[in-house]
């Protein structure tokens, strides 16, 4: 348990406000840039300052995370990548710290190191971890968000979706699950915090995964988000993914059968806090439903 927090050089005892850091990171780990868009959500509509940075240097691999060049006050300028911590105002019983950053290429247990550092010196209480996925799931249902806590139940929430069939996945991961993993045996809280896109929809920025994923943050950490107008964009996001399917009957067929699939297991799911052995025909009905596909 920390005791102190460091602000501007000052120490100043702990209080009982809630300390929380968001991590989203582009690349493998951001579907449609939709972890991302959250943290970029959140700057925009609330008061936040820049108060960290990791310096790019010996963590990116510039053929990857290229450089940008842009022009201030007509004077061309290099943005190199780099990891920007901010403060995020939203309460005054809750403090919420942001880093947002490319993926690393290189030396990831040092970066979280340095992650994990920062969060220290501000006395962050939690840390959750923000990921979005392409996975198998209609638009027209709400997207999947998969929550897990301490990383006791890593099972669809980590990384890609997959599961070893005892409830545990296994397979590659990203930087989210590792910072999860480093923070843990610091004895940070940890969630991690993952939602599915539809894989048909393209790359475009998905505000629906975005806005599910802010929901179910503000359920984490029981605070309701200004929405702005995310609600719209994801009508609109809507609209677009419903003419893709009336411009071709095989993607529409497609659809339909993961709707089918959908309302299946959300009935296995009501079923199963009801009547655990009607959920368990509900399952097989399921199971001999996708036999037959």
């Amino acid at each position: 348990m920390r005791s102190a927090v460091i602000v501007g050089g000052m120490s100043e005892e702990r209080d009982q406000r809630q300390s929380v850091m968001l991590a989203a990171f582009e690349g493998w780990n951001d579907a449609c840039q939709s972890a991302t868009n959250v943290i970029r959500h959140l700057l925009g509509r609330y008061e936040a300052r820049e108060i960290r940075h990791i310096s790019c240097d010996g963590y990116y691999d510039y053929q990857v995370s290229r450089p940008m060049l842009c022009r201030v006050t007509g004077r061309p300028r290099i943005i190199w990548p780099q990891t920007t911590f901010y403060e995020i105002a939203l309460a005054p019983d809750l403090r919420i710290y942001a880093q947002l950053a490319p993926e690393p290429n290189y030396r990831w247990r040092e970066y979280c190191r340095q992650s994990l550092h920062i969060a220290d010196e501000f006395d962050v209480d939690r840390i959750v971890t923000l990921g979005s996925m392409y996975a198998d799931c209609p638009h027209t249902r709400p997207l999947p968000v998969d929550v897990s806590h301490d990383l006791d139940e890593c099972g669809r929430s980590c990384d890609c979706g997959a599961n070893d069939g005892e409830g545990g996945y296994s397979g590659p991961v990203g930087i989210p699950t590792v910072l999860d993993d480093m923070a843990r045996e610091q004895s940070f809280d940890t969630t991690s915090m993952w939602v599915s896109v539809p894989q048909y929809t393209g790359n475009d920025d998905c505000a629906p995964a975005t806005l599910a994923l802010l929901r179910r943050l503000g359920g984490e950490i029981g605070f309701d988000f200004d929405e702005g107008d995310l609600p719209s964009l994801a009508d609109a996001w809507k609209a677009k993914a419903s003419m893709l399917l009336r411009c071709s009957d095989q993607l529409a067929d497609y659809v339909h059968h993961l709707e089918r699939e959908w309302d299946r297991a959300e009935e296995a799911r009501k079923a199963a806090s009801a009547d655990p052995a009607q959920a368990e025909r509900l399952v097989r009905e399921a199971e001999d439903f996708l036999k037959g596909l």
